[in-house]
């Protein structure tokens, strides 16, 4: 019985001791958070832009987007967060755009 519960935790043990990365394509170095941008600045810039926003999350200390060009594209969008600045559109593993 022992061996049976020891085998789960040992590979809980693991699982919390690995680092946290970023999945994504691009990372930043963004500096101070009090310095970033909201996520809602970003959306309406964007949106003003023409572009279709359906997600934005943190990953790899930029903003990931996930949304629709202005030319019907569905794509993955990274920006940096201090200065909205677009670093990265990408669209089924083809870059699109690199800054």
């Amino acid at each position: 019985m022992n061996r049976l519960f020891a085998i789960p935790v040992a590979a809980l043990a693991l699982a919390v001791s690995v680092p946290a990365q970023a999945t994504g394509l691009h990372t930043c170095d963004a500096g101070d958070r009090g310095a970033w941008k909201t996520a809602g600045q970003l959306q309406a810039k964007m949106t003003k832009e023409g572009w279709q926003v359906r997600r934005i999350k943190e990953d790899g200390g930029c903003y990931e987007v996930y949304g629709t060009t202005p030319e019907g594209q569905r794509v993955e969008a990274y920006y940096h967060p201090a200065t909205l600045e677009k670093l990265l559109v990408a669209r089924r593993g083809e870059v699109l755009f690199r800054k």
